[in-house]
């Protein structure tokens, strides 16, 4: 269901909310969360915690990010502004980068969450009307594709699985500025790294998926509320995001004596 109201003059529509997606993204932000939490008590204050050694905890991580981002995507159909959230997001971004640069050098973040779904904001407010041009099922269909197709490039080859991979060239990473898009240096370092490939097409996936949210296509119970302390994180994940780790280290700073 979708209705009209007028903003400075100008009719913009408005759609249902979606009460399972905030709770999606609620419960994601939380997981975000836990995460730094236990890598900060495993690799600043020497506290060994097993899982994080696992196979699996890098796959699950990702999972959680990747739903994270999926539903960002599907966030930004409803959004009649994604130009500015995109800037504000990478913005915080970078004040994160500059903070840890001072405070933490030896743990830089140097294309974070915040900086990829700000670009990826920005790339879709710029790009909307094309990708809109693209019938959603499709555009679902070659998302998938083209992230398999790069999820390697992390790790220096085009396809699915490095076995039957192209390795792509070593200028190419070497070049040191592309780490934006995935080409990292051997050098490159950041504790929190999530590129434009092939991430991205996560978020795209999202936006086209999003269609049939804001069209009332998804079954009855996405529209509906189930459990509002996460509904209510999901609406304000940004502010979680930005704030927790200042909070985890005033409580590290209590119990640890330092930071």
């Amino acid at each position: 269901m979708e209705n009209t109201a007028t903003v400075s003059g100008t009719e913009v529509k408005k759609y249902r909310r979606a009460g399972f997606m905030d709770e999606v993204r609620g419960f994601c932000i939380l997981c975000m969360v836990v995460y730094h939490v236990c890598f900060d008590l495993n690799y600043t204050y020497n506290i060994h915690i097993p899982i994080m050694f696992d196979g699996w905890f890098d796959i699950v991580r990702d999972i959680f990010a990747g739903a994270f981002m999926f539903i960002s995507g599907m966030s930004s159909r409803y959004s009649h502004n994604n130009a500015k959230r995109g800037i504000q997001c990478f913005f915080i971004g970078m004040i994160i980068t500059f903070i840890f640069a001072f405070f933490a050098p030896s743990a830089p973040i140097l294309f974070g969450i915040l900086h990829f779904m700000g670009v990826s904001m920005m790339i879709y407010a710029i790009g909307d009307k094309f990708f809109l041009k693209i019938p959603a099922p499709v555009g679902i269909a070659v998302c998938a594709v083209l992230f398999l197709l790069t999820r390697g490039i992390m790790y220096g080859y085009l396809g699915p699985a490095q076995g039957v991979g192209i390795k792509l060239p070593e200028f190419i990473y070497n070049a040191g500025l592309l780490f934006p898009l995935g080409f990292r240096a051997p050098s490159f370092q950041s504790m929190d790294y999530f590129p434009l490939l092939p991430w991205f097409f996560v978020f795209l996936a999202g936006a086209y998926t999003g269609k049939y949210a804001i069209e009332d296509k998804m079954p009855a119970f996405f529209y509906k509320t189930h459990c509002k302390p996460l509904a209510l994180a999901g609406r304000y994940t940004l502010w979680i995001y930005v704030l927790h780790q200042p909070v985890a280290m005033v409580f590290f700073l209590l119990i640890f004596g330092r930071i």
